[in-house]
């Protein structure tokens, strides 16, 4: 089971608790199981204890501690533990140690809310999401030996997520979206098993953490906390670069940490290290563009890649893999287009409309490329437009045909030969333009007019 680590507070901790008490109702208001038959008791066997039979079942003495709790927590923490007391080993130990965690967080009995979670843990410890409750409750609350617990179970999860691998991923999930999420839980775990470090001195476990962190997924927190330990070490020009990197990474209103923030701890590094601010408007400019190059370096895809059949493109709606080789022997036609573009989103009826014509011939093929930078705007966009040709991310291939306008539009031949291109977009002659170029392609004939410069 994946447990995805958040950032804590006591409302998200509730929350995963919330079923609690639903479990406990599910397991108790199952039917009792039926008496077998009364078989002949043998004449020799003793008579049946009739003082038993009168006792109630631990099925019964569970519900009866819930029941008279009503929506006292306080009172059904102190019912639970006395049916733990008298049953020490339930089989119901999961579902209550589970309500007496939530109960405690209600009562803001925090130590005994770690307590009880730590329980889960020992019971099943290849329960993740019980796992990383405990210890984002230890990294809260608990003291110098709970962290060095915490530190403990947060390498146990690790291990688990380094040991996965995409085979036992859901089938409705690519590989590139389960590896994204891989490397979010690592990531978002390491800066939690840093911060534990932090809390026991060990700044050199702790540095190590928050720089796998970054390298993982870039973000301000871990730059930050890189930035505080090279200040703690004297290390001023490193000091002046993590922080840099953090007030690149930094944004919105509520971030944290915040730009303003991060600008004192900048401000006065720099101080520090040259004697007055001057020169540091023009280093963080320099940061922004840094941070933004190794975001997209980080993000490209089809290294190396030169021949288009060699790419593989991905689907915008789920992220499933679609190999360009797909078009090879095809007339293929490429729209590149940016949801930033308003000519981009003029054109994309009259392409629609050129493909609607080509619609069951196998041998014309249309793609409508993305090349955002960032992704999570396609989405939304596509849900709006509702393009009919199919939308993929470019993924280099843009580079790959020098794509520098949007939008622009580029015919293959069966080669992979350009036959056709149009960098701009030409509202009166477009829809024309493409068409003979497509027609000429079909009757095995080089367009008319191999390229055309479209206005803007």
């Amino acid at each position: 089971m994946r447990s995805r680590l958040t950032v804590f507070s006591v409302s998200s901790l509730l929350f995963v608790l919330a079923c609690t008490t639903f479990a406990l109702a599910t397991v108790l208001g199952q039917e009792p199981p039926v008496a077998p038959a009364p078989q002949a008791e043998p004449k020799s066997a003793a008579p049946p204890d009739k003082s038993k039979q009168n006792e109630p079942t631990e099925q019964q003495v569970l519900q009866k501690a819930i029941d008279e709790a009503g929506n006292d927590r306080a009172a059904l923490v102190k019912n639970l533990e006395a049916f733990l007391k008298e049953y020490p080993q339930s089989a119901q130990r999961p579902q209550i140690y589970r309500a007496l965690v939530e109960s405690c967080l209600q009562l803001r009995d925090f130590a005994r809310a770690v307590d009880y979670a730590e329980r889960l843990v020992a019971l099943n410890p290849n329960d993740i999401s019980n796992t990383v409750l405990t210890i984002q409750l230890l990294d809260r609350y608990g003291d110098t030996a709970g962290y060095r617990r915490a530190v403990f179970y947060c390498s146990r999860v690790l291990e688990y997520i380094d040991h996965q691998t995409p085979v036992d991923k859901s089938k409705r999930v690519s590989v590139e979206e389960w590896e994204n999420s891989r490397n979010r839980d690592r990531s978002n775990l390491l800066l939690v098993r840093a911060g534990l470090y932090l809390k026991l001195h060990d700044l050199a476990n702790a540095q190590k953490d928050f720089e796998t962190s970054y390298a993982l997924i870039p973000t301000a927190t871990a730059a930050e906390r890189l930035g505080e330990i090279a200040e703690t070490n004297s290390n001023l020009n490193l000091a002046i670069l993590e922080y840099a990197r953090a007030f690149a990474l930094s944004e919105g209103a509520n971030a944290s940490p915040s730009r303003a923030e991060l600008r004192k701890k900048l401000g006065n590094v720099w101080r520090l290290a040259h004697g007055s601010e001057d020169g540091l408007g023009d280093y963080l400019l320099r940061a922004f563009d840094d941070v933004s190059a190794s975001g997209a370096a980080k993000q490209a895809r089809n290294p190396g890649a030169k021949d288009p059949y060699d790419f593989t493109l991905r689907k915008v709606t789920d992220g499933s893999p679609v190999p360009f080789a797909d078009a090879k022997g095809k007339i293929a036609v490429l729209n590149f287009w940016a949801t930033w573009c308003g000519p981009c989103r003029a054109l994309e009826p009259l392409l629609d409309r050129v493909a609607a014509r080509y619609v069951g011939k196998d041998d014309v093929v249309f793609y409508a490329l993305n090349c955002d930078d960032d992704e999570s705007l396609v989405k939304p966009y596509l849900a709006e437009e509702k393009f009919k040709t199919p939308a993929m991310f470019a993924d280099g291939l843009d580079r790959v045909f020098r794509i520098e306008n949007f939008p622009t539009t580029v015919v293959l031949d069966r080669t992979g030969k350009i036959a056709f291109r149009a960098d701009g977009f030409d509202a009166d002659n477009f829809e024309r333009n493409l068409t003979e170029a497509i027609e000429h392609l079909e009757q095995g004939n080089a367009p008319a007019t191999p390229t055309a410069a479209a206005s803007h």
